[in-house]
């Protein structure tokens, strides 16, 4: 079965733009929420505090034998003034017992962590000494973190629009951009609506997967591209709609087929990773999903509708044509 993308491209950019719209809605909620103050729920990466995890001691007699209940650590955190912490049960990384809690809060000194692990203690059983971890993040190195993040991001967009440019011409560069532009906002926007809904947090994985995520999408834009400029050689005077229409589906198969199998190992990672790479495979399945789409429904059908626009397709084909010839 042939599909004309370029037919129904009105619906694919409504479908984009919606998405990308309550992705920017949230994002404004999120920065006038006093409890979050930004786009995106940061995490401690970001915004500096104190990370707690502690371990139940279960070679303790019956220091085990109850779950641990995350309302009684919630209420024994805000009886310690702490009851905006993020709140997780932890499971043991050899017995694989959900016998530990994982706490992110606001910078503590000794004395308060020492006073929150006494009173956990006395509501859930003891804690193992040896597997505490108490880690302390300064939001100096938060904006570091993020300010690294964003150069990187913007080197590797820059770096795209060079290779494309070079590669195919400036007009296709633009267009994949665009489709960058796109993954990333509708992963930063699901986040942000997230982030909202159930609290999830970005660390500085996420800008990590934002790297990740346009590398993948652009390796697909360029497939789609190199086949439309090989039609376009072979055949100048063909309409432009048809061309795109026939490299998107002769690339189809292979783009699915990619996809596919890279989600599966994505989700495998999301489900069995454990909670320090769930978030992280979160971001490069909603991501991966949204790269697919647009190599395939964005940046193909906005080449065609600028082709259209300024009647370069015959035009910039017999071009390309001729120089092949006199190279030849």
């Amino acid at each position: 079965m042939k599909l004309s993308i370029n037919k129904s491209r009105s619906l694919w950019w409504t479908i984009s733009g919606a998405i990308i719209l309550a992705g920017i809605i949230s994002m404004i909620i999120s920065w006038q929420n006093p409890n979050i103050r930004a786009p995106l729920r940061p995490s401690l990466d970001f915004v500096g505090g104190t990370r707690l995890q502690f371990e139940r001691d279960c070679t303790q007699p019956s220091n085990c034998d109850q779950p641990i209940d995350v309302n009684v650590v919630r209420e024994v955190a805000k009886a310690q003034g702490l009851g905006d912490s993020s709140i997780q049960v932890v499971a043991d990384k050899e017995t694989r017992a959900e016998n530990g809690i994982l706490i992110r809060t606001k910078n503590l000194n000794r004395d308060q962590r020492t006073q929150l692990q006494n009173a956990l203690s006395e509501k859930i059983g003891n804690f193992d000494q040896q597997k505490n971890q108490i880690d302390t993040v300064g939001p100096t190195l938060g904006r570091e973190l993020f300010t690294s993040g964003m150069v990187a991001l913007i080197v590797s967009f820059a770096g795209i629009v060079l290779y494309l440019t070079f590669r195919f011409q400036l007009d296709y560069a633009i267009f994949a951009i665009i489709a960058l532009f796109h993954d990333v906002v509708i992963t930063t926007g699901i986040f942000s609506i997230l982030g909202l809904v159930l609290g999830i947090e970005v660390d500085s994985l996420f800008i990590v997967a934002l790297l990740t995520i346009t590398g993948f999408s652009v390796n697909d834009t360029v497939v789609i591209y190199d086949r439309i400029r090989e039609t376009l050689k072979a055949n100048p005077n063909r309409p432009i709609v048809e061309i795109v229409d026939d490299a998107v589906n002769q690339t189809l198969g292979r783009s699915i087929n990619t996809s596919f199998t890279t989600l599966l190992t994505l989700f495998a990672i999301f489900l069995f990773g454990g909670e320090t790479l769930k978030n992280f495979a979160l971001a490069l399945i909603v991501g991966f999903v949204a790269g697919a789409y647009s190599s395939i429904f964005i940046a193909s059908t906005l080449l065609t509708w600028w082709r259209e626009r300024t009647g370069q397709s015959i035009l910039v084909a017999s071009t390309e044509a001729m120089d092949t010839s006199a190279d030849n």
